[in-house]
């Protein structure tokens, strides 16, 4: 069993925890201009020795310090909870500055992810097939009240843009009397530049479940 795999059990509450301590070594290490181009993120000095990172998560506006990466809501300036600080630390650690592709990919598309591609089906567009079926209005608000993008794809379709250079989308094919209706949530197909293939499942079991809450909202 992976460790997303858990996560989405319930058996622990941070999938890509592990790691977090060493990576955070090995990014105050790096430089910050270097990790910043890499990332999409501005980066402004503070001092002789520090500065920081601001970029947009989730549609809102994320600080991350140099060199102790904490990451703080701008708006609130509440620290963000251990797993989004985590997913960030991924991404800086990972980004290799790849722009976004334009083109969508399937999760089987992912390095490895053929192999979990069922899987990660079952708890993504078969959750959100079972929430909102032929319900196209239900969907539509739902995804728009997240801030999604209307996409030219399948029957109806919404694009978000996670992190700076990494951006999914979740798409609704609508049912008739020969085929039921299916949904799927696609990557942009960089997206393997910036995350592992593992974090890319937990993202997109994270839009399913913002989205399954808004329509319940």
């Amino acid at each position: 069993m992976t460790e997303e795999s858990k996560w989405l059990l319930g058996d622990t509450p941070n999938p890509l925890g592990d790691r977090a301590n060493q990576i955070r070594e090995e990014l105050r290490g790096r430089e910050p201009f270097d990790l910043s181009r890499r990332t999409g993120t501005i980066y402004t000095p503070i001092g002789d020795s520090g500065g920081e990172f601001k970029l947009t998560f989730w549609s809102r506006e994320v600080i991350i310090t140099f060199p102790g990466f904490t990451a703080l809501d701008a708006g609130s300036n509440e620290e963000l909870n251990t797993f989004d600080l985590t997913m960030l630390m991924y991404y800086f650690h990972l980004s290799d500055g790849a722009p976004l592709a334009g083109k969508w990919i399937a999760f089987s598309e992912l390095p490895d992810g053929k192999f979990y591609t069922q899987a990660y089906q079952g708890y993504t567009g078969g959750e959100l097939t079972r929430a909102f079926g032929n319900d196209d209005e239900a969907f539509i608000q739902a995804a728009e009240s997240l801030g999604g993008r209307r996409e030219f794809f399948g029957n109806i379709a919404y694009s978000y843009q996670v992190l700076p250079k990494l951006a999914i989308m979740v798409v609704c094919w609508l049912g008739d009397e020969d085929f039921p209706a299916s949904y799927n949530v696609l990557f942009d197909a960089a997206a393997g530049h910036h995350l592992t293939t593992d974090a890319c499942a937990i993202l997109g079991s994270t839009l399913t479940k913002m989205l399954i809450k808004a329509k319940d909202a």
